[in-house]
């Protein structure tokens, strides 16, 4: 038992061993699989990079262009070559190219005549049919070397930049100088009396506005008329004009056209104010001056597509300081026997303007003021007519109330002020 007990192990062993070897050759055999792939695709690549630089050297030599397929792709023509091969007992074959030419266009004229529009014997009624079309037509290309594309990059172009600083200050201005001139005889049915009159205006404008949130708006106005008259013997000529306004008004935006408003107004005249035949003097400069403050909102109007524009100022704390430096004009401007009067109030400003037309516009200003104890409004309102750009007629109508006047017997606290004008004006 022991004998074939070592027979069995030997035989095991012997087993093991050849199977070990049988892996051995399997890996063996698999890598050379893997090699062989590997090198019969080098010899494919090497295959094709012969073949690619066969092509090129042939492209750089002379390159053979066949002329003889045109018939094939020219538009269908029946051709007597073919034909005489087909039907001639003795048929001239030619070159195998061309035999095939003609066996093809043979077929095409047997299957679908309808697409044969033409014949050779109206081609050579119409110019000659060259004889050298079904020879070879040898064309020499030269090849420069190939380069790789260049990337497109956009052409530099040095430009100059300028930065400027915003400017956020404008200015603007207009002014007006007419005449008046009215003759009645002595004569004259009606009556009335001859006179002369001018007035001359100018409007300066100096705005800030940064587009975000603060606004400062400035303007100054200045007017000045005089006349003359046969029946007054005292005065030369006396003014019926006269007008010193500075109007200033700080705004920071709340929404889109509402801002909160700190408005300054100041006024008082250039000369003295006389009556027809009266040597005393009604007004002065200085006598009044008026200085106004107000605290309120104010809102941007624009409406008719921007032909209406303005502003309107809701002022409901406001205080205003009155100076009269003339002490025989005291009592008639309410100081009281004293050069300056305080008062505490409430104010509203509306100054609006409307362009009609191209040709007429209208501009009108409404001031209102009171103390409580006292009202003052005031109401200017010009029509301008323009003529042409540098000529315009003028229509000023200027109600006025203020109940701390001395009353008049016919019209009350209410004055009244109107002229028309003609002349020059300019805008800038």
């Amino acid at each position: 038992m022991k004998k074939y007990r070592y027979l069995l192990l030997s035989f095991a062993a012997i087993l093991m061993a050849q199977g070990a070897s049988a892996q051995r050759v399997n890996q063996r055999q698999q890598i050379l699989d893997e090699l062989k792939v590997y090198v019969d695709s080098i010899q494919m690549l090497r295959q094709r990079l012969d073949s690619l630089s066969r092509v090129n050297d042939s492209l750089r030599q002379e390159t053979t262009i066949d002329g003889r397929y045109y018939r094939l792709f020219a538009p269908p023509t029946f051709y007597h070559s073919g034909a005489n091969k087909v039907l001639s007992l003795h048929p001239q074959t030619g070159d195998e190219v061309t035999d095939a030419i003609d066996d093809a266009m043979m077929g095409l004229y047997m299957r679908r005549p309808d697409l044969v529009k033409a014949t050779e014997s109206q081609l050579q009624a119409t110019g000659s049919v060259r004889e050298d079309v079904n020879q070879e037509v040898k064309q020499h290309v030269e090849l420069v070397d190939q380069t790789l594309p260049q990337p497109e990059e956009p052409a530099v172009v040095p430009t100059g930049i300028v930065v400027t600083k915003p400017n956020f200050w404008t200015f603007k201005g207009d002014g007006f100088l007419q005449f008046l001139q009215n003759y009645v005889s002595e004569n004259w049915y009606k009556g009335g009396e001859s006179n002369y009159s001018a007035v001359g205006a100018v409007t300066l404008e100096m705005n800030y506005n940064d587009k975000d949130k603060y606004t400062w708006e400035n303007k100054l106005e200045m007017k000045l008329g005089f006349q003359t008259s046969r029946s007054d013997t005292v005065h030369k000529f006396k003014t019926n004009n006269d007008l010193i306004r500075l109007t200033s008004k700080l705004g920071i935006q709340a929404s889109k056209k509402w801002y909160y408003s700190l408005q300054v107004l100041a006024y008082t005249q250039f000369a003295k104010g006389f009556k027809a035949n009266n040597p005393n003097v009604y007004s002065d400069f200085f006598s009044p001056f008026d200085l106004n403050v107000g605290l309120g909102m104010e809102y941007k109007l624009k409406a008719l597509d921007g032909k209406l524009t303005g502003t309107l100022n809701f002022l409901p704390l406001a205080y205003n300081l009155r100076y009269v430096g003339r002490s025989d004009l005291f009592d008639s401007f309410g100081t009281k026997g004293h050069h300056t009067l305080h008062e505490f109030g409430a104010q509203f400003t509306g100054d609006v303007q409307w362009k009609i037309v191209d040709q007429v516009t209208w501009k009108s200003r409404l001031y209102a003021y009171t103390s409580y104890k006292r009202a003052l409004i005031e109401w200017e309102n010009q029509i301008e007519f323009k003529v042409t750009k540098y000529i315009s007629a003028n229509l000023f109508l200027y109600p006025r109330f203020d109940d701390a006047a001395k009353r008049d017997d016919d019209h009350g606290y209410w004055q009244f002020q109107e002229y028309s004008s003609l002349g020059l004006s300019y805008n800038f």
